[in-house]
């Protein structure tokens, strides 16, 4: 198997949708890696039951800041994700083993981080205006297979 994919979630607050992603990485192999502060207990029941009896397959780790888990991985590959961003997802050239960044449910990552990187923050396109924003599971999940497809493990 190629190296994983990591799915880092910058400061979660719904449970559930961390609880969602936690299963995506299981049924992926990719890793977890939750950053900062966390708007919920990882001993939540919703957080819990929305990752089922999964846990034990998944790769978590937890860290204090985006610099402490650049410190652990200084040669990775990141790319940021944002509803702003001009380049789509699908323009992105994935690699086994890149860091895909998503922000919180509310705000997003914050501004100054994507303004640092440009050539590495993407977007899923949206068709209909009237929707700000598509869930961050859902959008997690959708970039996630994207880069599975590009690096051939799909087939």
């Amino acid at each position: 198997m190629s190296c994983p994919f990591h799915i880092v979630l910058l400061e979660p607050e719904i449970p559930p949708n961390t609880g969602n992603i936690a299963r995506l990485c299981g049924a992926t192999d990719s890793v977890l890696h939750l950053v900062g502060r966390l708007g919920f207990s990882l001993d939540d029941r919703y957080l819990k039951r929305a990752g089922l009896d999964y846990w034990e397959v998944i790769e978590v780790h937890r860290w204090d800041s985006l610099a402490e888990l650049a410190t652990a991985f200084p040669d990775g590959r990141w790319w940021y994700t944002s509803k702003k961003a001009v380049r789509s997802h699908v323009q992105a050239d994935f690699r086994p083993g890149d860091l895909i960044v998503f922000g919180r449910e509310t705000t997003g990552l914050p501004e100054e981080l994507l303004a640092a990187h440009p050539d590495r923050t993407l977007r899923i396109p949206i068709f209909n205006e009237r929707v700000r924003s598509l869930n961050l599971s859902t959008a997690a999940g959708i970039v996630l297979y994207e880069a599975l497809r590009q690096t051939g493990r799909l087939e």
